[in-house]
């Protein structure tokens, strides 16, 4: 299985990177995890996006999902369209939430050149199994366990403090964890992860390998860097546009 960073930036595109976005392959399957603003430009410099084979929303905050429209366009009205349609697989109300910030002008239908599905807790997609626990955060969302084989990745989506992250997570190879705030006393119950807390999930969850992501434009991603590493013993990598991790 390999994991590689299409877009890393929390809340909102920013400077270096795309919103969140990240690729997913295994035995030639690909599966796309999240796409917001500015992603669909960050995939398409490392894949022709008609190779893409799944898409999977955490949650439908607009930096998770919004870039599903550019994907739709050229889907339906570049020069190699019509494109396969693929599914995507998000929270209840995907569709209707999407087909909002897609319709050409109020109260007319949007076309879809995909087949939006409902997670379930457990779901097959392609080779992947992918598990979801609900997550803490200012909207419906879930963290995400990928598997395939006999490795595992989990991505905890946007997320406040959680059990059953550590859970999720406990005997995978890779954590992809938020860390949206700098560490404080007095942090937003139920919204995002410090750094800090990014890495004490990890190290609860024995992970060997944790991926930090999802940092805002307006924070230091090396001073995130710096608070995390006292608590986790393990591989510390910062996601980053390109990077790639092999799980083997």
């Amino acid at each position: 299985m390999e994991l590689t960073i299409i877009g890393c930036s929390g809340s909102a595109s920013g400077p270096e990177s795309p919103a969140s976005c990240y690729l997913v392959r295994h035995d030639g399957f690909t599966l796309v995890l999240d796409m917001g603003p500015g992603a669909f430009g960050g995939l398409w410099k490392r894949l022709d996006p008609r190779e893409i084979d799944a898409i999977a929303l955490s949650h439908l905050h607009p930096d998770h999902c919004l870039d599903l429209c550019a994907y739709n366009v050229a889907a339906l009205y570049s020069a190699t369209a019509p494109w396969r349609r693929i599914p995507v697989y998000g929270p209840p109300g995907t569709a209707e939430r999407l087909s909002r910030a897609n319709e050409p002008v109020p109260g007319e239908t949007s076309t879809w050149a995909m087949d939006f599905v409902t997670w379930q807790p457990t779901q097959q997609v392609g080779p992947f199994t992918i598990r979801l626990v609900p997550a803490p955060h200012s909207a419906p969302a879930w963290s995400l366990r990928v598997e395939a084989g006999g490795r595992a990745l989990v991505y905890s989506g946007d997320t406040g403090p959680s059990a059953g992250l550590v859970e999720l997570a406990r005997g995978a190879d890779l954590l992809l964890a938020e860390a949206s705030f700098m560490h404080a006393d007095d942090l937003p119950q139920d919204v995002h992860l410090s750094g800090r807390q990014a890495a004490e999930h990890a190290a609860q969850a024995e992970v060997p390998t944790l991926v930090i992501t999802h940092v805002p434009p307006w924070h230091d991603i090396d001073a995130v860097h710096a608070e995390a590493r006292p608590h986790f013993d393990g591989n510390l990598l910062l996601a980053r546009p390109g990077l790639t991790v092999t799980l083997d």
